[in-house]
């Protein structure tokens, strides 16, 4: 009765408790994880950059970069710029035919990882949002979605530029 539904309530609210296994893997995982962050934003920004200066790129979006229209309120926010790097192809054929191509950065929808992911939002994370919808968010058919991982940044550039050849 009540009792079951305010601990069905507590639950929710402050989450599961987890094993001690997985407390111990956290407190190692925390330990790294500046290291792990400075590292992903260094790479995404050298990668915001090859990307800005491709010919097959049409439009890069990292708040890191100068052309990026929010770029000095960035960089009064935060230290680092992030690991999340977008860019825009021509059309939806260029862009499949892209993340088919990459042999580093794994095809997912996950975001954060020490390794290199790359995903197209328009089939996969937004696939259910209309594309009229989608367009006017700019998630257009051409947009590319990275979160850059922590492998050597010139193998990931190297990857990407073979990628869009």
């Amino acid at each position: 009765g009540d009792l079951e539904r305010q601990l069905r309530f507590h639950q929710n609210a402050v989450g599961a408790v987890p094993s001690p296994f997985d407390c111990w893997l956290l407190l190692r995982g925390v330990k790294t994880l500046a290291l792990r962050v400075e590292r992903q934003s260094e790479n995404a920004t050298e990668i915001a950059k090859a990307l800005a200066g491709h010919r097959a790129v049409k439009r890069v979006y990292y708040p890191g970069l100068d052309s990026h229209p929010n770029r000095s309120v960035a960089a009064r926010q935060m230290r680092l710029f992030g690991g999340m790097v977008s860019f825009e192809v021509a059309d939806e054929a260029t862009a499949l035919r892209t993340l088919e191509r990459l042999k580093i950065f794994a095809l997912a929808e996950s975001l954060g990882a020490v390794e290199s992911l790359a995903e197209h939002p328009a089939r996969m994370t937004h696939a259910s949002i209309p594309a009229a919808e989608r367009a006017r968010a700019g998630v257009g058919d051409g947009l590319i979605r990275l979160s850059v991982g922590v492998e050597d940044v010139a193998d990931l550039v190297a990857d990407l530029e073979q990628a869009l050849s």
